[in-house]
């Protein structure tokens, strides 16, 4: 079992698969120093070479990942892990310390805490560097106008910028069936898997692209969220080698935010948020259900 190693063909995209217009978009890696469970044989300090190395062949300039300093004093390796991310010159923001939706809080004030406490492990980490962008955990940015509003005042107070979400290929979803069947050595269920995967981020890069001129008549900068996780660090060249052929730009975050579109980010998907605004009805995702993520390898 070579955890990182993904078939040739899985790598090989079709031209025809998507347009090739170019567009920029900015990769943000949430969960880190540790997502999801670990396959045999493979570290959290491995995930993130994995992570390095695939952001360097595909001239990705930044990857901006998002903490949970809570896993840092109870995942081996962890702190390993979130130093060897910032040698390799990639910033660090804030995540939560244990990862807490702001609508399922305790208060307001707890899940306040829960921020400013994963604070100091990011800061020495970022010394010297702006570190004050937040990915709210769930994308859950408050489910009523006075929870959202009070808690953009806060986070704005201090000093913090909104890290949106325009793209997922919910590759979380993928991470605890990836590591039972690694266990088990079920290379040909492993296989399978990535043939959904990948058909999926295929149907979505296509779907990005047509909902972003559906609500805002260009394909907009994105932002693209994936994970700290086995899988992600198994299927990110593929992933990455799908968005060269589409046509990706690679830029920073600041400068995909930097985009109109962008303005009051807040919790959620960006293009969503907006359709929803101006009462635009988008296509659904394609639901491939052909693997039972729940079931397999069980």
């Amino acid at each position: 079992m070579q955890p990182y190693r993904i078939a040739a063909a899985a790598l090989l995209c079709s031209a025809a698969a998507h347009a090739a217009e170019p567009f920029d978009i900015a990769i943000t890696v949430d969960d880190l120093p540790a997502h999801g469970a670990l396959p045999p044989g493979v570290t959290r300090t491995g995930i993130v070479a994995a992570h390095v190395a695939a952001f360097k062949a595909h001239g990705v300039p930044e990857a901006f990942g998002f903490v949970n300093a809570g896993k840092l004093a109870r995942e081996a390796g962890a702190a390993a892990a979130l130093d060897a991310w910032r040698a390799a010159g990639h910033p660090l923001g804030n995540h939560g310390f244990e990862h807490v939706g702001l609508s399922k809080a305790a208060s307001l004030a707890a899940w306040q805490a829960d921020v400013t406490t994963g604070e100091p492990a990011i800061a020495a980490r970022m010394a010297g560097q702006d570190w004050h962008w937040f990915r709210y955990p769930f994308l859950d940015g408050g489910n009523t106008p006075a929870l959202r509003g009070d808690a953009t005042a806060w986070l704005a107070q201090r000093g913090y910028r909104i890290a949106a979400v325009s793209v997922s290929f919910d590759d979380w979803a993928y991470t605890e069936a990836y590591a039972r069947c690694a266990r088990q050595g079920n290379d040909a269920a492993i296989g399978a898997m990535q043939a959904h995967y990948l058909r999926y981020v295929d149907e979505e890069i296509a779907r990005m692209k047509s909902t972003s001129r559906q609500v805002y008549g260009r394909v907009i900068p994105q932002v693209l969220l994936t994970h700290a996780g086995a899988w992600s660090a198994a299927t990110l060249p593929a992933v990455l080698a799908r968005l060269d052929a589409a046509g990706a730009r690679y830029v920073t975050l600041a400068q995909a935010q930097a985009d109109p579109a962008y303005a009051g980010a807040a919790g959620g998907m960006v293009t969503e948020r907006a359709a929803a605004a101006q009462g635009i009805a988008l296509p659904a995702a394609v639901a491939d259900r052909s693997i039972d993520l729940d079931g397999i390898c069980r």
